[in-house]
C-alpha cells in the first residue's frame, strides 16, 4: 500500500492500536509532552475514534499489519514503537510480530509491546492465557535487533468500580475475595498508565522492565475505603481458598468451549484475580517515581468520584 509519510525529525512516536481505550490515552498523552505522533489505524477504521486523534493532533496513518513493507515505510524516522494492540493469537502475537519485523527493518531504536499487566515474567505457563500470548510474543521480541521496555501497572483500576467488578458488589454493598484478605494488589488507572508510558516512550533510557502501581491495596483495605466514600458499611466476604478459586476458573471454563474465542471471557478475568489474589504475579520495585510530575490515582479516589456521580 503507498501511502505519502510525513518526514520529522528525532522523537516522533508511533502508536499502534491507537483507535483502543489505551492507545487514544497514550496518544493524548504523549501529545500533552509536545511529541509528534504517528498513530496507526485500520484500513476500515471508525471514523469518530479516528477524528478524536486527529483532533488531538497526531498523524493518521491507515494500515494492514500484514504489509510488512508498507509498515516499515510508515516507520521512517520514528524513535520508539508504542503497541497497544488487543486481541488473541492473531493479534497478540502474529500481528505484533509483523509490526516488530517492521521497525527492525527501518531501524526504529525502541520498541514498547503491548503488556500492560501483572508481572506475568512470574508466572509459569497455563496460568493464564491472555498473558501466556504476551509471553510467545516476548520470546520472538527477545531475539529481535531492537530495544525494548514492558510496562507491568498490576490491573486496571478502572474496572473496580464497573458493574463487572470482580471485587466489588456495589448493591450488596460488599467485598468479595477469595485467600487473604491482606494480600496486596496493584492497581493503576487507564489514564496513569498511559501517562507513565508516554514518558517512557520519549526517555531513550528505559530499562528492560518498569513497574508502576497507582495504588497496592488488599481486599480489607478496599472495603475500608469504601465504608469511608459511601458512609455506609461494606461487608468483607471470603469465597474460599485461591484453590477453590482455581476449581472455579477450570468448572467456568470447560462449561463453555465457545469462550475461548473470546479476548476476554469470565473464564480469563477469574484467571488474573487469581494470578493477583495468589500473589505470583505481585510487582516489585516499583517505578513510580521515575518520571516526578505524574501523579497517581487511588483507589479511594475512584470510590469517592463513583460516590459523587451516584449522589
Amino acid at each position: 500500500m503507498a501511502q505519502e509519510i510525513k518526514s520529522t525529525g528525532a522523537g516522533l512516536i508511533a502508536v499502534a492500536g491507537a483507535t483502543g481505550g489505551l492507545g487514544t490515552k497514550v496518544v493524548r498523552s504523549l501529545i500533552d509532552r509536545r511529541a509528534t505522533v504517528r498513530a496507526f489505524v485500520r484500513q476500515t477504521p471508525d471514523d469518530k475514534k479516528v477524528a478524536t486523534l486527529r483532533d488531538l493532533g497526531a498523524e493518521i496513518i491507515q494500515l494492514d499489519l500484514e504489509d510488512t513493507q508498507a509498515v516499515a515505510e510508515a516507520l521512517k524516522d520514528v524513535s520508539c514503537v508504542v503497541s497497544t494492540l488487543s486481541g488473541l493469537h492473531d493479534v497478540i502475537v502474529d500481528a505484533q510480530s509483523r509490526l516488530l519485523e517492521a521497525a527492525v527493518a527501518a531501524g526504529v531504536p525502541r520498541f514498547i509491546p503491548s503488556d500492560f499487566a501483572c508481572d506475568f515474567t512470574k508466572l509459569s505457563p497455563g496460568e493464564n492465557r491472555n498473558l501466556d500470548l504476551r509471553r510467545e510474543f516476548h520470546g520472538r521480541l527477545d531475539r529481535a535487533a531492537i530495544r525494548s521496555t514492558s510496562i507491568f501497572n498490576g490491573a486496571f483500576a478502572d474496572m473496580l468500580t464497573s458493574p463487572q467488578s470482580p471485587f466489588f458488589d456495589f448493591e450488596a454493598r460488599r467485598v468479595q475475595f477469595w485467600g487473604s484478605a491482606d494480600q496486596l494488589l496493584d492497581f493503576t488507572t487507564m489514564d496513569d498508565t498511559a501517562a507513565f508510558t508516554a514518558a517512557a516512550a520519549i526517555d531513550s533510557s528505559t530499562p528492560k522492565f518498569l513497574r508502576i502501581a497507582g495504588d497496592q491495596i488488599s481486599a480489607r483495605r478496599m472495603a475500608e475505603a469504601a465504608t469511608a466514600a459511601s458512609c455506609k458499611t461494606f461487608e468483607l466476604v471470603r469465597l474460599g481458598s485461591i484453590d477453590d478459586l482455581a476449581e472455579k476458573i477450570r468448572s467456568v471454563r470447560a462449561a463453555d468451549p465457545e469462550s475461548e474465542k473470546q479476548v476476554f471471557p469470565p473464564f480469563q478475568g477469574l484467571q488474573y484475580v487469581h494470578n493477583m489474589l495468589s500473589g505470583r504475579a505481585k510487582l516489585e520495585n516499583i517505578n513510580n517515581d521515575r518520571y516526578p510530575d505524574l501523579t497517581w490515582t487511588r483507589v479511594s479516589d475512584l470510590l469517592a468520584i463513583r460516590e459523587n456521580q451516584n449522589a
